[in-house]
C-alpha cells in the first residue's frame, strides 16, 4: 500500500500574463534548483564499499624456491630473475617464434569469441548511461490542431393560416480551431542514493564485462599458442615416425635378403614386415592430430578451416625463463580476480538501490505550453498557459517484501565475496601447478635424452650383433621398439613442456594488470573503449 502525498498550493492553471509567467517560471527554477542542491548533498543509505580481504599470499611461490632445484639435472627450466619482475604486454613474444607472433596478432584483431565480448561490454556501457538518465527531468510535448464544427441552430416560426409551427435551421453553424504547444515535464531527485547506486551498480557491471574480455582475450591467445606448440609437436612425431618407417624398411630389406640367402629365417622376415606395417600405420595416424590442432588455429583467428594451412615444421622450441614475480603481485595481474573483485562492488551497490526502497520518493512535475484559435495568436501572451506540482509516496506495508530483498542481496554480496576468494586461491594454485609442471617436465625431458642415446646405442648393437648371426632378429625388433618409445616420449614431454609455460603465463595473467580496467567513472568515456579495445 503506497500513500502520496500533493502540495496543491503549488498547482496552478490557467492563462497569465507573461510578465507574471515570467516570475512564476523564476520561482519553480529556483525552487528546482534548491531541490537540486539537496539532491547533490542528499544521504545515501546504501553501505560504504569495501574490498573483501582474500587469503594473505605467501612471501614467493613454493615450487620456485631454490630447494626445489637442488637436485635436478642442469639444465633444468628455472625462473627469471629478478623475482619482482612480470610480463608485460605481448607475453607470446617470449617465446621467439615470428610465426606464433603473426598469429597472436591475427587473433587479436578477428577472434569473434573476443568480439563478442567486446560487445558485450559496449552493451554495458549503454547501460550505464541508461541509468544516468533518471538524474535528470523527464520532458515531454504532445502538438495538435483540432478544428470543429458546431452543430447549426433552430429556430421556430409559426404559419398564420393554420397556427402551427416548424421548426427551420439557421443559416449555418461556428466553426472554430484550436491550436496546442504543451509541455510537460517531471522529476524524482535522487534524495536516498537509489539512482547513484543504480549508476555505480552498472559502473561495476561495466568494469566486470571489461574484465571477462581480458579474461577471453587471455584465454584465447594461451589456447592459440598450445595448439600451435602441439601442431609442431605432432611435425615432430612425424619426423620421429617418418625416420623410423625408413629405419624398419631397412631392416625388412635386411632380413629378407638373408632369408633368401639361408641365414635367416622365414619367422624374422615376418616379425620385420608386421614392425614396418605397424610404423607406416602409427605414422599415418598423426596427421589426423595435426589436421585437428590446424584447423582449431584457423578457427582462433577468424579464418575458415578450409582456407588455412601451416607449414611443416618439427617443434624446436626452448620454454623461455619466464618472469613469476611475487604472489602479492597475481591479485593484480589476473583479470579474472578482477572481475570477481568488480562483481563484489556491484553486489554491494545493488544493496544500497534496494535500502533506497525504504524512504519516500519525492516527485516534481510541471507543464506549460500556447493555446489559441489562430496561429497569429498563438505565441501571444494571453496564448501561455502553467502547472507546477509536488508529490510525496512511500510504502507504508509491504508484508516484508523489501525487508526480504534487501536480505536477498546482501546474501548475494556474501557469495560475490566468497567466489572472489576462491578465485584469489585458484589463482595461487594454477601457478604453483604449473611451475612444478614446468619443473618436473622440463627435468625429465633431460633425463629422457640420455635415455635415447643409450636406446640408440642399444639399437646399434643388436644390429651389429644380427648382421654377423650373432642374436636373432627379436633383439633388433626389442631395441627398435625401445628408441622409438623413448623418441615418441621425448617428442611427447617437449610439448608439455612448452604447454606448461604458456599456461603458466595464463595463471600469472599474461602481460595484464588492473591498471588496464577502464575507472568506473570513465566507463562511457571514448577512452575506456580505446583501453580496452587496444589491449595488449
Amino acid at each position: 500500500m503506497t500513500q502520496t502525498v500533493t502540495n496543491t498550493n503549488l498547482t496552478r492553471l490557467g492563462r497569465t500574463s507573461l510578465r507574471a509567467s515570467g516570475r512564476t517560471l523564476r520561482s519553480a527554477i529556483a525552487l528546482s534548483t534548491a531541490v537540486a542542491a539537496m539532491t547533490l548533498a542528499g544521504c545515501n543509505v546504501g553501505p560504504k564499499y569495501t574490498r573483501a580481504a582474500a587469503a594473505p599470499p605467501p612471501p614467493a611461490y613454493k615450487e620456485a624456491t631454490p630447494a626445489t632445484y637442488a637436485n635436478l639435472p642442469d639444465g633444468t627450466w628455472k625462473p627469471a630473475q629478478p623475482s619482482d619482475a612480470m610480463l608485460k604486454g605481448k607475453w607470446w613474444e617470449v617465446f621467439q617464434d615470428p610465426e606464433l607472433n603473426a598469429l597472436e596478432e591475427q587473433l587479436n584483431i578477428n577472434n569473434q569469441n573476443v568480439q563478442q565480448y567486446f560487445q558485450n561490454f559496449m552493451a554495458s556501457r549503454a547501460v550505464v548511461n541508461e541509468a544516468r538518465a533518471s538524474f535528470f527531468p523527464t520532458l515531454t510535448t504532445a502538438p495538435s490542431w483540432t478544428r470543429t464544427r458546431a452543430p447549426s441552430t433552430l429556430r421556430n416560426v409559426t404559419t398564420s393560416s393554420s397556427g402551427t409551427t416548424a421548426a427551420t435551421a439557421s443559416a449555418s453553424g461556428t466553426t472554430s480551431s484550436v491550436l496546442s504547444l504543451p509541455f510537460d515535464a517531471s522529476w524524482s531527485p535522487d534524495l536516498w542514493g537509489r539512482v547513484r547506486n543504480q549508476v555505480k551498480e552498472y559502473q561495476f557491471a561495466a568494469q566486470v564485462s571489461a574484465a571477462d574480455l581480458e579474461n577471453e582475450r587471455l584465454t584465447e591467445q594461451a589456447s592459440l599458442a598450445i595448439y600451435f606448440f602441439e601442431l609442431r609437436g605432432q611435425d615432430a612425431l612425424q619426423d620421429v615416425y617418418d625416420k623410423t618407417v625408413d629405419a624398419d624398411r631397412k631392416s625388412y630389406d635386411l632380413t629378407k635378403a638373408l632369408y633368401e640367402t639361408g641365414i635367416d629365417s622365414e619367422e624374422s622376415v615376418a616379425q620385420a614386415e608386421v614392425t614396418l606395417d605397424n610404423a607406416i600405420e602409427a605414422r599415418t595416424g598423426i596427421a589426423t592430430n595435426r589436421a585437428i590442432y590446424e584447423h582449431a588455429i584457423a578457427t582462433l583467428i577468424g579464418k575458415p578451416a578450409g582456407s588455412f594451412s601451416m607449414p611443416v615444421k618439427a617443434l624446436a622450441a626452448e620454454p623461455p625463463a619466464l618472469p613469476i614475480g611475487v604472489p602479492s603481485q597475481v591479485l593484480e595481474r589476473r583479470p579474472d580476480i578482477a572481475a570477481a573483485e568488480r562483481t563484489m562492488a556491484e553486489a554491494n551497490a545493488l544493496i544500497g538501490v534496494e535500502k533506497a526502497a525504504f524512504y519516500p520518493t519525492i516527485s516534481l512535475t510541471g507543464g506549460g505550453g500556447l493555446e489559441a484559435s489562430h496561429i497569429t495568436s498563438l505565441f501571444s501572451a494571453p496564448a501561455f498557459f502553467w502547472s507546477l506540482g509536488s508529490s510525496a509516496s512511500e510504502t507504508i506495508f509491504d508484508a516484508g517484501l523489501r525487508k526480504a530483498t534487501v536480505q536477498q542481496y546482501t546474501a548475494q554480496y556474501n557469495a560475490d565475496v566468497a567466489t572472489y576468494r576462491e578465485t584469489v586461491l585458484t589463482a595461487f594454485q594454477q601457478v604453483e601447478d604449473y611451475l612444478a609442471t614446468l619443473r618436473t617436465t622440463s627435468a625429465q625431458s633431460i633425463q629422457q635424452d640420455t635415455s635415447i642415446k643409450a636406446a640408440r646405442r642399444y639399437l646399434e648393437l643388436a644390429n651389429a650383433r644380427y648382421e654377423t648371426g650373432v642374436d636373432p632378429y627379436l633383439n633388433v625388433l626389442s631395441a627398435e621398439t625401445t628408441l622409438l618409445s623413448d623418441q615418441t616420449t621425448q617428442v611427447q614431454l617437449k610439448i608439455n613442456e612448452m604447454t606448461a609455460a604458456v599456461e603458466l603465463v595464463q595463471a600469472l595473467g599474461g602481460g595484464w594488470d588492473s591498471s588496464q580496467l577502464p575507472a568506473a567513472t570513465a566507463i562511457t568515456s571514448a577512452g575506456a573503449v580505446d583501453k580496452v579495445k587496444n589491449t595488449p
